[in-house]
C-alpha cells in the first residue's frame, strides 16, 4: 500500500499545499544512465498517488529534454502539482561540454520564455536561480525575476546554493519562497550559514541529493566497478578510488539503524533529512529522484520514520568523516563562497 505523505507550505502560509517529500526529475534525462520512459512515465503516476506533489526540472536537465519529457504529464494533473524549474546554467549546442553560468536580466527573460514553451505552460510555480554568478549583482538577478512575478509568468522565487548572507540580500529585493541546495547525511555545509537564514526567513528548504546520489542506499559497495560508461557518478570524487571504499565503511551505523527499524538505508538517510526540520525549525522538503516506482513508494514511506535522540546521534560523526567534495569542481556551489 502506497504511503500517502503529509502535506506542508511553500514558503510560508501564503503558498500552495505540497507534499513533505517532492520529486526530482534530473536523473529521467541524464546522469544516470539509460532510462525506460514508460517507467519513469509510471514513476510520476506514483508520485502523485502518494502525495509527492512538488516536481523538480531544470532547463539544463538534457537541454531541455526533462522540461519537455514533464510536459504531458504537467498538463494532465496542471491542478495537482507545483512545478519547479530553474536557469542559469548555459549549455551550448554547439560545444556539449560548455557549462557556464548567467544571472543577468536578459538571459534571465529569455530562458523563462523558452522554459514555458517547452512545459507547455503560462506559469511557471517555483522558479529558481540555478547557480549564481557573483560578477551579476543579486539586486539585478532578483529583480528580473521579480518582473516575472508582477507579469505573471512565475508565482514564487526560489534559489540554489547560495550562502545565508547572500539569501538575506535576495529576500531584500523580493521574497524567496525556496532554498534549493545538497544536503544530506554526507553533505551538511548548508548549516554554517544556509539554514540559518531559512529559518529565520520563513524560507522552504529543497534538499537535493539528500540520498548522496545514491551513495546513501548502500547500493555502491565497489562504485568503481558497480556504475555504467552513461553515469556521471564515476567522475565523482566520493566515488572514486579509496575515498568510495571510505565512504562505504561510513554507512554502517546507518544500515544497523534501518535493521531496527526494518527500513532500508535509504529510508533512513531520508528520515534524517526530514528530521532536520524539527532540529533546526524550518520547513524541509527533499527532492530524492527515482525512475522506478518501487523506489518511489520506499521514499515517501521514510517520511513516517522518527529517529530517536540515540540514533540521530550515531548518525551525527558520519559528515566529517565523508572523503571527496561534492564536486569536482567546487567553485559555483555556495561551500566556495562561504
Amino acid at each position: 500500500m502506497t504511503t500517502r505523505i503529509d502535506t506542508v507550505r511553500l514558503g510560508g502560509q501564503d503558498g500552495p499545499e505540497i507534499g513533505v517529500q517532492g520529486f526530482g526529475a534530473m536523473g529521467i534525462s541524464e546522469f544516470y544512465g539509460d532510462t525506460d520512459e514508460a517507467a519513469a512515465r509510471d514513476t510520476l503516476d506514483a508520485a502523485l498517488e502518494a502525495g509527492v506533489t512538488l516536481i523538480d526540472t531544470a532547463d539544463v536537465y538534457g537541454s531541455g529534454a526533462n522540461e519537455e519529457f514533464l510536459a504531458p504529464f504537467v498538463a494532465a494533473h496542471r491542478d495537482e502539482i507545483t512545478l519547479a524549474t530553474k536557469f542559469a546554467i548555459e549549455r551550448r549546442a554547439d560545444d556539449p561540454h560548455h557549462r557556464g553560468i548567467r544571472n543577468d536580466r536578459a538571459y534571465i527573460r529569455q530562458a523563462v520564455e523558452a522554459s514555458l514553451r517547452r512545459l507547455g505552460i503560462e506559469t511557471i510555480d517555483l522558479y529558481y536561480m540555478h547557480r549564481r554568478d557573483p560578477e551579476v549583482p543579486l539586486a539585478e538577478s532578483v529583480g528580473a525575476m521579480a518582473e516575472l512575478v508582477q507579469e505573471g509568468k512565475v508565482k514564487q522565487l526560489g534559489l540554489s546554493e547560495v550562502t545565508g548572507a547572500e539569501l538575506r540580500e535576495a529576500y531584500a529585493v523580493h521574497p524567496i519562497a525556496a532554498l534549493q541546495s545538497e544536503w544530506s547525511l554526507f553533505s551538511r555545509d548548508v548549516e554554517r550559514s544556509a539554514v540559518g537564514a531559512a529559518a529565520e526567513l520563513g524560507v522552504t528548504f529543497v534538499p537535493y541529493s539528500p540520498l548522496g546520489r545514491g551513495f546513501l542506499t548502500g547500493a555502491f559497495a565497489d562504485a568503481s566497478k558497480d556504475l555504467s560508461g552513461g553515469d556521471y557518478r564515476q567522475y565523482q570524487p566520493r566515488f572514486t578510488g579509496e575515498n568510495a571504499a571510505k565512504n562505504a565503511a561510513l554507512l554502517e551505523p546507518v544500515q544497523k539503524i534501518a535493521a531496527a527499524h526494518g527500513a532500508s538505508a535509504a529510508q533512513i538517510a531520508l528520515a534524517w533529512v526530514q528530521q532536520r526540520a524539527s532540529v533546526h525549525g524550518l520547513t524541509v522538503v527533499p527532492i530524492p529522484g527515482t525512475r522506478k516506482r518501487t523506489r518511489l513508494e520506499e521514499n515517501a514511506a521514510a517520511t513516517r520514520i522518527t529517529l530517536t535522540e540515540q540514533e540521530l546521534a550515531e548518525l551525527e560523526p558520519i559528515a566529517a568523516q565523508v572523503a571527496g567534495d561534492r564536486y569536482p569542481d567546487m567553485r559555483s556551489t555556495s561551500a566556495a563562497r562561504e
